[in-house]
This record gives C-alpha cells, sequence and structure tokens, in this order.
C-alpha cells in the first residue's frame, strides 16, 4: 500500500472519531448544564483549552479571557472553521480526504459523510440554541457511528483496514482523556462548598453518559459513580471500547499486522505502562487534568512516532 493512502486512511478514521467524541464532549457541557440548578455557575470556556484551542479561541475572540459569552463557545467547538479541531472541520476533513480515497472504501461510506457534511451545513447553526443542541448532537453521534460501522461491517482486513483501526483508538483515547479532563475540571463552580461533591459526582456521570459509558459502569462496577471509580473505569477497564486502555490494547493488537516499527512499539508500551499503574485513588483527590495532559503529550509523540515509521520515513 502506498503511504499516501496509509495515511489518508489513519486521518479518516482520527477525523470521524473526533467529530463524534467532540459532539459528545459539548454534549457534556449541555447535560450538565440542565441537570444543574440555577444557583450553580456554570462555564463553557475551559473547554477551549481541553482540546487544545486556546490559542486559536483567543485569536478569533481577542480579549474574552475566561468570560466568553458561552454561544461564541459552543460556536467555536462545533462550527467555527477557523478552529482546527471544531466538529465541522473534523467532518470536512474526513470528507477531503474520502475524495482521493474513494476506490478503497465502499460508496455508502462517502454517502454516509457526505450527508453529515450536509445536515451540518443546514442545521449547524440551530445547535447554538439549547433547545435543539442536543437533538443536532445526537445526530452528528448517530451519523458518525453509522460510518464506524460501515467500516467495520464492509471493509476488507488489509493492510488499509489496520490503518482505519490504528487511527481511530488513537483518536479515542486522546478524546476520552480530554472528555475526562473536562468534566472535571473548572466547569460547575458550587456557592456552597458543602456542595461540591454532590456536584462533582454529577458531573463524573455526565461524562460516563456522553462517552456511553453509564450504563457499563453501572454493569462493571456496581456501585454508585464517584471520581475514584469513574477515573478507574475509563482509564482502566480492558472491556469498556472507550476505555485508554482498551484503545492502546487495541492499538498494540494492530501492530504485529504492519511492518516492524521498534520506536512505535516502544512509544506504545510507555503509554500502556503509564495508564495501567495510574493511581485512581490519587488522582481523584486532587485535578486529574495534568496526568490527562501527560498521557496526551505522549499520544502526540505516539503519532509522531506512527507519522515517521509508516507515512513519511
Amino acid at each position: 500500500m502506498l503511504s499516501r493512502v496509509a495515511d489518508n486512511l489513519f486521518w479518516f478514521s482520527r477525523y470521524v472519531r473526533r467529530a463524534e467524541n467532540t459532539a459528545r464532549l459539548v454534549g457534556v457541557g449541555s447535560q450538565l448544564q440542565l441537570d444543574m440548578p440555577r444557583s450553580v455557575r456554570f462555564a463553557w470556556r475551559p473547554m477551549i483549552d481541553t482540546v487544545g484551542a486556546g490559542p486559536y479561541f483567543e485569536e478569533c475572540h481577542p480579549g474574552a479571557g475566561h468570560d466568553a459569552a458561552d454561544v461564541d463557545v459552543i460556536h467555536f467547538l462545533l462550527l467555527d472553521e477557523r478552529n482546527p479541531s471544531s466538529l465541522r472541520t473534523s467532518v470536512d476533513s474526513a470528507r477531503e480526504i474520502l475524495r482521493s480515497i474513494r476506490d478503497s472504501l465502499p460508496q455508502d461510506v462517502w454517502e454516509a459523510i457526505n450527508a453529515l457534511h450536509l445536515y451540518i451545513g443546514a442545521h449547524g447553526e440551530r445547535s447554538l440554541s439549547r433547545r435543539y443542541r442536543i437533538e443536532f448532537l445526537n445526530r452528528i453521534i448517530d451519523g458518525c457511528l453509522k460510518v464506524s460501522g460501515l467500516l467495520s461491517a464492509n471493509v476488507s482486513r488489509d493492510i488499509g483496514y489496520q490503518f482505519l483501526r490504528l487511527g481511530t483508538a488513537l483518536e479515542q483515547a486522546d478524546m476520552t482523556t480530554r472528555i475526562i479532563d473536562a468534566g472535571a475540571s473548572g466547569l460547575v463552580t458550587p456557592r456552597n462548598e458543602d456542595d461540591r461533591e454532590a456536584f462533582q459526582n454529577m458531573q463524573w456521570m455526565s461524562v460516563l453518559r456522553s462517552l456511553a459509558g453509564y450504563q457499563m459502569f453501572r454493569r462493571h462496577v456496581r456501585q454508585r459513580v464517584t471520581a475514584e471509580l469513574a477515573l478507574r473505569f475509563l482509564l482502566q477497564n480492558n472491556e469498556f471500547p472507550r476505555s485508554v486502555q482498551f484503545c492502546l490494547t487495541r492499538a498494540q493488537s494492530v501492530l504485529p499486522t504492519m511492518p516492524p516499527r521498534p520506536g512505535v512499539d516502544r512509544h506504545l508500551n510507555r503509554l500502556i505502562g503509564m495508564t495501567r499503574n495510574a493511581d485512581p485513588v490519587s488522582l481523584a483527590a486532587r485535578n486529574p487534568a495534568p496526568f490527562m495532559d501527560q498521557i496526551q503529550v505522549h499520544l502526540s509523540s505516539l503519532h509522531s512516532a506512527i507519522a515517521e515509521g509508516y507515512f513519511h520515513g
């Protein structure tokens, strides 16, 4: 397989999963905003830093700072073409990649991506309204899941499919850490300190629901949601497909089907060790954001090793 095609397949799967999880990320905030009483202060601005787009937002909205209007943040996350990780940019990037490799994937995949592109163009502005936002986000998530299902059901298990799997695994691991980060830090500020633990547990419940993991959490853990238990489940569970550990293990299972690249193995093994040895009790007792940032940095290094080893070497 040409390295250019492999690169495109890898990035196509990443963009599709990024679009889905961006919708889920905004869903965290939207659900929390609905669940919290009016006495609780809710801030959307930390989500911009969660996705690593702070400099782009400051460039688009100079001087907004932490008091940025909710509608500006939501528009930036979902629809702003100047944001390289926005929902619209991710879908459009996946669509443009697919234009150049349409012979590599089934026609149904093109039709599903194009339908998402058209839906965002026709209904995107409605998502800025709280009344229509959940409906819009659910439609995007369903569309991305349809693409994933088509890829899983209709694509031959050749080397190209392995690059699709690798891209999906890396993107989901990265976005799971970002959604954990968003749900754990700075979105909700209770006026009464005695309410902090109760509201924190509500945040973690929203994080689990946004990752479609609440029912599986109840099935595996069989306890009420707490920060420690949610972190253990989302970081280290070996059976939930969106946990960081599951995604990294899936990536590890893909590598033997590809030409050996010791640098990629080394980075991946380091990440798996970090995740497996993490202490959810300690992370829950303090802000887990720094640890999530560490994982994201190592995921970026792993991506660079993959790009150098398979696409640009």
